[in-house]
């Protein structure tokens, strides 16, 4: 496997743009994305479990309960959450979407993502879709990349290619996700795209395994959004044989599936609001696969444990006490913590209880932009990675005046 240029443009079959309609102040940002197949596709989706969901995702889910899909669109700038008219509104970009395409509306997976609350202006996107339409190229995967971003800073834009039985596929996705990010089985917005064959049932198993080790490891804040969706769609143009269920060809498959997830969901982390520092928590040494993702994921979720990292201190109680509240049966007095980062390693608990370390050399190994909190428990043979940031003043700043 290795990653390749091309983001959701990448596999064969798939087009996309992205373009400025009107719905954000901005004007040198693009607030309309579109991501079209030549052929109808096989498709899955992962939603937030937030109570309160956004008129996009039912409508999608709708759509979707056959299994097939076309087209994606999705607007920045605003939610259409907790709106009276919301579904009708989403209901109405799946017809433009339909008509600029020449695909039935039931066909398109439909997003947006921005303030809650405010009524979608549906007039901008009627009015651009069809240049939107006329925009797409294989070239085009970063510009809609863009145009599904908020308070992203950086554009999250991969790709992959694999050999699945012999047969070279590639799999794309573009994902945003800066803020209000802690995801329960979805994160905030990432479109996926493959040329594989994969039935519908397959596909669907495959984005839940994917998506359970990279997206739903990650927090930026502890708030769950509700409009959190990853959907996926497979053209099946690079031929052979459906992929079956726990087939040699289905572990290549999602292995690259799951790398790419991976390294989006780690983009997505890194780049959370404010932050200038990507957390990974690794625990190791757990009792089953389900204590090792509660403690990693609840050290990268410690308010104080992230406050501590934006300051470069080396404050490892917060550690143990983040772990101790995560719900994993740990023996306490077992654990064993260090911090790495490419200034190099130190260890600063063993056996539950400080050791002596250089304050400095921990220091200069917490300046860096990337820190590994490496957690031994030594009480079985699972693992597990969450993705994090810093938590940091301009966090507070840029939400307390987010609708402004």
């Amino acid at each position: 496997m290795r990653f390749i240029e091309g983001g959701v443009t990448a596999p064969q079959g798939f087009t996309a743009a992205g373009i400025y309609c009107g719905i954000r102040k901005n004007k040198t940002k693009p607030d309309l994305a579109m991501i079209y197949a030549k052929v109808p596709c096989t498709a899955a989706a992962v939603y937030t479990q937030n109570l309160v969901k956004g008129a996009p995702i039912l409508v999608t889910q709708e759509n979707l309960s056959d299994g097939r899909a076309q087209a994606v669109i999705c607007n920045s700038g605003n939610a259409n959450t907790c709106n009276a008219d919301g579904e009708e509104k989403a209901r109405k970009m799946c017809e433009i979407a339909g008509k600029a395409l020449g695909i039935k509306p039931q066909d398109v997976i439909v997003a947006s993502t921005g303030v809650i609350g405010q009524v979608l202006p549906i007039e901008p996107i009627q009015n651009a879709a069809p240049a939107l339409a006329q925009a797409l190229s294989k070239e085009d995967s970063e510009s809609a990349a863009k145009a599904i971003m908020t308070t992203d800073t950086q554009v999250k834009n991969m790709a992959v290619e694999v050999s699945v039985g012999g047969k070279p596929v590639r799999i794309g996705g573009i994902a945003k996700g800066s803020g209000m990010i802690h995801p329960n089985m979805a994160t905030m917005l990432c479109f996926l795209t493959t040329d594989a064959p994969v039935s519908p049932e397959v596909l669907n198993k495959v984005l839940h395994e994917a998506v359970s080790v990279s997206f739903n490891m990650i927090s930026v804040d502890g708030d769950t959004s509700t409009n959190d969706m990853v959907s996926i769609m497979a053209s099946g143009l690079a031929g052979g044989e459906p992929i079956q269920a726990d087939t040699e060809e289905y572990k290549e498959f999602t292995e690259a599936l799951i790398a790419l997830c991976t390294a989006l969901a780690r983009k997505i982390a890194g780049d959370g609001e404010g932050a200038t520092k990507l957390l990974v928590s690794h625990v190791t040494g757990a009792k089953s696969e389900k204590d090792a993702r509660l403690a990693a994921k609840s050290v990268i979720c410690s308010s104080l444990f992230k406050a501590a990292m934006f300051g470069a201190d080396a404050n490892w109680g917060r550690v143990l006490c983040a772990v101790g509240y995560s719900g994993a049966q740990v023996d306490m007095q077992a654990v064993d913590v260090s911090f790495a980062s490419e200034a190099g390693s130190v260890e600063v608990c063993r056996n539950g209880a400080g050791v002596d370390f250089d304050e400095g050399l921990a220091k200069k190994i917490l300046e860096c932009g990337e820190i590994y909190v490496e957690i031994a428990l030594h009480d079985g043979g699972y693992e597990a990675t969450a993705f994090g940031c810093d938590l940091t003043y301009d966090y507070v700043k840029i939400n307390g005046d987010y609708r402004t």
